[in-house]
């Protein structure tokens, strides 16, 4: 047997150990496998990071070129069969055998224990150690996630401080449409574009969306759909405190800004597994066909294993070749993610093949901006996240940059630097909002990344074609942004030009151009 690099797990902190998984207990697995021509996959990397990437490609021709092999499906197909595993599917674009099994069944598969741990948050099903694979299969599979139901991630909004998160009629916060008015986005509705929203838990109310949208004015209303993956689905808590309020945010943000587009809602389990297939699933859907994704959940690079996020960018990866724009939510921890010592950046916002968002506070008066800095609400509070991966190499778009800390001392990057833009994510100047049948103000990068998604909804649907992936086009125009010269967002300090708090800045929609 061999062990699959990068696939070792640990406890969560502060988990114990309650014993064996119950033997009869039913899973679904996901195994990713290997890309059947990986020269031609590695080439096309080096060149999607580059400063003049590739032209995109269709789904069709993604599949062709980058799919994996029949015989690597063949193989695990015949190795599920030999423990037992029912094979509930299989996507050759997506590189993807889905087995069904019991954990007895499983363990003896790939040599895991799978145990049952306790936390102060509840209970999940685990492992320690890496995953095992016979010597032949070992070379077709690259990560088998789902063994594993620990919590992956934790959505990016903030309540504005106060009873209910405060009502829609509190001074210095905005609707969705006024920030857009104030960014400048040109003018237009996205129509003909498809939105793509990734959650991980929660729901909404179509009542509490037709209430919202008539509020603003915005009729009709989007056409907004749930797409279930890996059996998620559309499962509204009662909560505005709980995922309901990730999940309203995004829809509402999106909604406002680019009415004229579909959204379609992907709802999948908070697990690696569920995570990934989500994203992997929306890029590839040909039905839907979203030209952009808006993601608000992640988790610090350090709670993620090799193989999971190896799988996640590859997914992200995809997504870029097939001229899919992914706006990612950078944290709303600061320089520390929420890890208790050092300095940590969110993933996936931290992959190069995403445009990752960080927060701002804004300020204005009769419709124009009259200060913005970081977001940063202090010792208890919300910060924009940022910094410097330990994971991912640098982009050539951000060679020569460099990453100031509040101590005043800058250095070269020398990894990927996030986030790459910003936007109003200040809770207390934050969006006017409608979960579960209550209005309130939220904030949070949460709200950053579909309010980019609304904006890239409208340029797509001016330009007549997807902007597809965006980074290289947008450092390459420094001019187009406003940039945040003021604020912290702990270790990291806002300076001209790029820095690891705000990026590039907010958008300047009246100069922004992706042609």
């Amino acid at each position: 047997m061999t062990a699959i690099k990068g696939s070792e797990r640990t406890p969560m902190p502060g988990a114990a150990d309650a014993g064996d998984a119950d033997p009869r207990e039913r899973l679904e697995v996901t195994v990713l496998l290997r890309h059947a021509n990986p020269a031609a996959w590695a080439a096309q990397s080096a060149a999607l990071q580059s400063k003049t990437p590739p032209a995109s490609i269709s789904r069709e021709q993604y599949a062709a070129s980058f799919g994996a092999d029949p015989g690597d499906i063949a193989a695990v197909k015949t190795f599920a069969e030999g423990h037992g595993l029912v094979v509930v599917a299989s996507d050759a674009a997506r590189r993807t055998v889905m087995l069904s099994g019991t954990v007895a069944q499983f363990n003896d598969a790939f040599g895991v224990r799978l145990r049952r741990f306790e936390h102060p948050g509840g209970a999940y099903r685990g492992r320690t150690g890496a995953i095992q694979l016979p010597e032949a299969l070992a070379p077709a599979v690259e990560a088998v996630l789902g063994l594993d139901n620990r919590p992956q991630a934790k959505p990016h909004f903030r309540k504005k401080r106060g009873r209910g998160g405060a009502q829609a009629s509190t001074p210095g916060t905005f609707t969705p449409t006024q920030l857009a008015a104030l960014y400048g986005f040109p003018a237009g509705d996205g129509a003909g574009e498809c939105v793509g929203v990734i959650e991980l838990g929660g729901g909404y109310k179509p009542a509490d969306l037709k209430t919202y949208f008539a509020g603003l004015g915005v009729s009709p209303a989007p056409d907004v759909i749930s797409v279930s993956v890996d059996h998620g689905k559309n499962s509204p808590t009662g909560s505005a405190d709980g995922p309901d309020g990730e999940v309203m945010l995004d829809i509402e943000v999106v909604g406002s800004v680019a009415p004229g587009a579909k959204l379609a809602v992907y709802f999948a389990p908070n697990t690696d597994a569920g995570f990934v297939d989500a994203v992997s699933t929306a890029a590839h859907d040909a039905v839907n066909n979203p030209s952009i994704i808006s993601i608000s959940w992640g988790g610090p690079e350090s709670s993620w294993t090799g193989q999971a996020m190896q799988a996640f960018d590859q997914a992200l990866q995809a997504a870029a070749l097939m001229g899919v724009t992914v706006c990612i939510a950078s944290g709303d921890d600061g320089s520390s993610d929420g890890v208790a010592t050092g300095d940590h950046v969110n993933f996936p916002a931290s992959s190069p093949h995403a445009l990752a968002c960080g927060g701002t506070t804004l300020q204005a008066s009769g419709g124009t901006i009259t200060s913005e800095a970081v977001w940063n609400d202090g010792a208890g509070g919300g910060a924009s996240g940022g910094g410097v991966s330990t994971v991912f190499a640098l982009p050539a778009w951000q060679e020569g940059l460099e990453a100031t800390t509040t101590g005043g001392g800058a250095s070269a990057l020398a990894m990927r630097g996030v986030p790459d833009v910003s936007g109003d994510a200040d809770p207390e100047t934050g969006y006017v909002i409608r979960v579960d049948g209550a209005d309130m103000v939220i904030g949070g990068t949460s709200a950053v990344a579909p309010l980019w998604a609304g904006l890239f909804a409208r340029l797509n649907a001016i330009a007549g074609k997807p902007a597809g992936y965006v980074n290289a086009a947008l450092y390459a125009q420094p001019g187009a942004f406003r940039d945040i010269t003021s604020g912290d967002n702990g270790d990291f300090a806002a300076t001209a030009g790029w820095d690891a708090c705000t990026g590039l800045g907010s958008p300047d929609g009246t100069k922004l151009t992706l042609t």
